[in-house]
């Protein structure tokens, strides 16, 4: 594949966003996602054997799972600190997965690569969501699966968006949370895919720790918050910082010392045409 060329803007933005995921301490962050992922990935059913593409694959929680379970995997991320962090994990453990530094709008594969391509919670933040579709669409099989889960507007996470939103400039790209409408997601994968089922579930964020620690692991360890705590004078900092712990608090189920609350995606499995 020749690499595409992108405008000067974009080339900016893209270089934004590798600078905000790398911040922070992301590896230590997704151990509490794991469980997460790995339901997503049980649902899938991928026989032993599929070469297995996971986009915007982080530190590895799902690409790992799907390893150890005899996959054939293969995790890519614009970020080159979670790359290599995945590729330690997968090393460590024996596992036969590689990990790439890569654009989910200009993946570094063939045509038609993959039985199997997932992304949770990643290629939804790309700038240009059109690039993604066509991406993840030309790198799978005919009659692969194509499996996104994508945080929705009206969820917790879509909540939590919208509270950042008060404080921090919007970027002009396009919202991500638009991969979590169904409308949209049959726009975007068009006739490309034969068949298509979409399903709103609960991803359950679980902590031993009370919802003011929860804020304070998001801005240490979560390159967005990191980088949005970052870009704040003190006072509006302290302010967005009241407001996400009372936000999660306001969800929590898990009493006054664990934090407990789900968040809703959509999953979207399509059959690739």
């Amino acid at each position: 594949m020749a690499q595409l060329e992108y405008l000067p803007a974009i080339v900016a933005v893209k270089a934004r966003l590798k600078e905000t995921w790398s911040a922070g301490d992301y590896d230590r962050f997704s151990r509490y996602m794991e469980d997460g992922a790995r339901t997503f990935y049980e649902r899938l059913d991928v026989p032993a054997g599929c070469q297995l593409l996971d986009v915007g694959c982080g530190s590895g929680q799902l690409a790992l799972c799907a390893a150890r379970d005899g996959i054939n995997v293969t995790g890519v991320d614009i970020a080159p600190n979670l790359v290599g962090r995945a590729q330690a994990r997968a090393k460590a453990e024996g596992l036969n997965a590689r990990f790439l530094e890569g654009d989910a709008e200009d993946l570094p594969f063939e045509d038609a690569s993959f039985d199997v391509v997932t992304t949770l919670i990643g290629a939804m933040f790309a700038p240009q969501p059109d690039l993604v579709a066509r991406e993840l669409l030309r790198v799978c099989s005919p009659g692969g699966t194509i499996a996104m889960g994508n945080w929705t507007a009206e969820g917790f996470v879509g909540q939590m968006f919208r509270t950042f939103a008060k404080f921090i400039a919007p970027s002009g790209m396009p919202a991500p949370v638009l991969w979590g409408d169904e409308k949209v997601v049959r726009e975007r994968l068009g006739s490309g895919v034969s068949d298509l089922t979409m399903k709103r579930r609960q991803y359950l964020f679980s902590y031993p720790f009370p919802p003011a620690e929860v804020v304070a692991l998001f801005q240490e360890c979560y390159g967005p918050t990191n980088r949005a705590f970052a870009s704040l004078e003190e006072e509006a900092a302290t302010k967005l910082r009241w407001e996400l712990v009372e936000l999660w608090s306001s969800h929590n189920r898990g009493g006054d010392e664990l934090t407990i609350v789900p968040a809703e995606y959509l999953e979207v499995i399509a059959v690739r045409a």
